[in-house]
């Protein structure tokens, strides 16, 4: 059971991750965005599809109050989203590499090292 909400985990981290990336694509490419202003957008959409997976597919923790979990996911959001454009800006400005790799990088290490562990023991968490 445990294996199986790591797996639908990260399947629904893919999903916001993917909407997160077309967003932050689509911005720069497109809108001629900046491309931290497109990170944090990218995140933002990535991570109201991410709250919504997680709540109802994940860890089916719809019976509990979706106030206090969209706090603390909020919470949460926000030290990722400032991960990710710091990680991002670091990567891209410090080490040369073009955004899109940046993004891979700081997405892979904020996802596993901080979302999918507050997700689990503080956002949806079995009271």
């Amino acid at each position: 059971m445990h294996h199986t909400r790591l797996v639908k985990a990260q399947a629904a981290s893919l999903a916001g991750t993917v909407v997160d990336f077309l967003v932050t694509i689509v911005c720069v490419e497109v809108l001629h965005s900046w491309y931290l202003l497109a990170t944090v957008l990218g995140n933002a959409a990535g991570g109201v599809t991410n709250f919504y997976l997680g709540r109802y597919l994940v860890f089916q923790a719809s019976q509990h109050s979706a106030q206090l979990q969209g706090i603390r996911y909020f919470m949460v959001w926000l030290g990722s989203m400032l991960l990710n454009a710091v990680g991002v800006y670091l990567f891209t400005q410090v080490l040369g590499l073009n955004y899109v790799y940046s993004k891979v990088v700081v997405s892979l290490f904020v996802g596993i090292g901080f979302n999918y562990l507050l997700q689990q023991h503080f956002v949806f968490k079995k009271s």
